[in-house]
């Protein structure tokens, strides 16, 4: 695939870890882009378009990881998806609000 390579390393921080939803969540946003996407950490490298790739890699809080896309649109990839791998999604549930009178 011809185009820029780009590459920067990032710490998780999540204390949970780069863990399933913001995996699944990274996942699917590199599908979005033209460019190969790599996700690295100690030497070993996964497809970062695969969720259950980088599941297998296994990220806890600290580790380093090595995002890379190679392709047309490499830079903006790399820019949309650093801020997901420590991204603040949380494992709630759905609120509901109840608007009838209790008592």
């Amino acid at each position: 695939m011809s185009g820029d390579v780009v590459r920067q390393t990032v710490v998780v921080t999540n204390p949970q870890g780069f863990h399933m939803r913001p995996v699944t969540a990274f996942a699917k946003e590199a599908a979005r882009f033209q460019s190969d996407v790599t996700v690295s950490r100690d030497g070993r490298s996964v497809d970062g378009k695969s969720a259950w790739d980088m599941m297998t890699m296994l990220s806890p809080a600290g580790s380093e990881l090595t995002v890379q896309a190679a392709g047309p649109d490499a830079s903006a990839a790399l820019e949309a998806l650093i801020p997901l791998v420590n991204s603040s999604i949380e494992d709630e549930t759905p609120r509901t609000t109840n608007d009838q009178p209790t008592g």
